[in-house]
């Protein structure tokens, strides 16, 4: 939770709603090239981050996986990863892996260079059609936005086969957004019905956190919307500010409900660890309090907003704390055996690590700063507007999560790697080694034990 969340600041001394309708496109953009930077760091490292986020969905009902999931699930069935290069050792990726993946340069695959491409050629997109519409034309900021969302839309659905790779990422998208919605993992299901219950697949959980991040978007669509449809300038008044924040507080409540949904699995299921979703739904719980409580302030006269300044600020440590913590111990899986390790260092970090001690540790410590990014509040003169400070700290948290996913990504790597480990045939005992099994053409096995090898005899 940061300053990126409260619903307070768009009502803010900027210069003008213009430039506060241009921040949830930039931050969207910025997302776009993160993610880029995401897969080249996979890329680099060996971790084959499509199957790690596909690797639950296979497990799904038949009614449920398409013909052509099922297909490459039967043909070359989950062999897990190799430690360092990352490689399927069971055979090569499927076409939709390749999509996923971006490890080949054909034209459907989804690599960090045309992401990063993709989103400076956006940002450029942006300010032309602001300053189209804007200034050429006399538009207002409203008209500017959707215009910019239009010609995006427009660009991807042009079938164009260079652009293939972008309307397969558009899909990707929107099923993962529309998944979110869906009630087939809702886990309300007694031990005797048909389906047996099933967890949340991680991809789902996945991407529900990177909507958390963008929560301060999901915020400016609700702005953008009611000014649509109410033209004139906007005050700060609770009609105004409840349909934009209940908007902003959707990411939260849907990764809530994804808790409850994983507890009543884990109940259904009599896993001794499914009181770690309760508190996992606590965690995001205080990310909905402080967004509560600034929306509501900015109903009030400022005396009575500063009055509740304590109240907020005190709201936001302990959601910076909480988050801080789950993102080390359980998203990362460090601090495990902290009483165990000989040094500081190992005290923290975990004993592997895919990405090395030093960029781990880098990120963590950098994880740590962004949670409290919401303190440049206190330190508004360095920004030359409130705009600009909104959007710097929106920034900072989709850079944050960027850094996150690097480490959540690799820690859900080593778990699968662990589970299939754990689940692979084991080799042959040291009898059945001794004993020689030979099948002759009639079908009869024939053993031969080991020869005598006593002393002498």
């Amino acid at each position: 939770m940061s300053s990126t969340q409260e619903a307070g600041d768009v009502f803010g001394p900027g210069l003008g709603p213009a430039h506060a309708m241009l921040r949830s496109p930039t931050v969207l953009i910025a997302s776009v090239g993160l993610w880029g930077m995401n897969i080249y760091f996979f890329r680099l490292f060996g971790i084959d981050y499509a199957k790690v986020l596909k690797h639950d969905l296979v497990h799904l009902d038949s009614d449920e996986i398409s013909a052509k999931e099922m297909k490459v699930t039967e043909m070359r069935p989950f062999s897990g990863m190799n430690e360092y290069s990352g490689e399927d050792e069971g055979g090569g990726l499927s076409d939709e892996d390749f999509i996923m993946e971006g490890l080949n340069e054909s034209a459907s695959s989804i690599t960090w260079s045309r992401l990063v491409s993709l989103s400076i050629l956006w940002i450029l997109l942006l300010h032309f059609t602001y300053f189209i519409w804007i200034d050429r034309l006399h538009g207002g900021p409203v008209g500017a936005v959707f215009s910019f969302y239009l010609v995006v839309a427009v660009s991807i659905a042009l079938p164009f086969p260079s652009l293939h790779w972008l309307r397969r990422a558009t899909g990707i998208v929107l099923q993962r957004g529309f998944e979110l919605f869906n009630p087939r993992c809702s886990g309300l299901v007694s031990p005797d019905s048909r389906y047996p219950p099933r967890p949340i697949p991680f991809v789902d959980v996945f991407f529900a956190d990177a909507m958390c991040s963008l929560s301060k978007v999901f915020f400016d669509w609700g702005i953008l919307l009611h000014m649509a449809s109410n033209p004139g300038p906007m005050k700060a008044s609770a009609q105004n500010i409840l349909i934009p924040s209940a908007l902003a507080a959707v990411p939260y409540v849907i990764r809530a409900r994804q808790c409850f949904v994983m507890y009543r699995v884990g109940y259904l299921k009599g896993d001794p660890k499914r009181f770690q979703h309760l508190w996992n739904a606590l965690k995001y719980s205080t990310s909905i309090f402080p967004l509560c409580l600034s929306a509501y302030s900015k109903t009030l006269s400022p005396k009575k907003e500063q009055e509740l300044e304590s109240y907020l600020i005190a709201l936001l440590v302990i959601n910076a704390l909480y988050a801080l913590y789950w993102d080390i111990v359980m998203d990362w899986g460090m601090m495990q055996n902290p009483m165990k390790a000989t040094n500081c260092g190992r005290a923290i970090l975990r004993q592997r690590l895919r990405f090395g001690a030093a960029m781990s540790a880098l990120i963590l410590v950098a994880d740590a700063v962004l949670r409290f990014s919401w303190l440049l509040r206190f330190s508004k003169s360095m920004f030359p507007s409130e705009d600009s400070f909104v959007l710097c700290t929106q920034f900072l948290e989709v850079f944050r999560r960027a850094i996150w996913n690097l480490l959540r990504v690799e820690w859900e790597n080593l778990k699968q790697m662990k589970v299939h480990l754990h689940n692979a045939p084991q080799p042959p005992s040291l009898e059945e080694k001794v004993a020689l099994v030979g099948r002759t053409s009639s079908g009869k096995i024939h053993t031969r034990p080991l020869a005598n090898t006593g002393n002498g005899r």
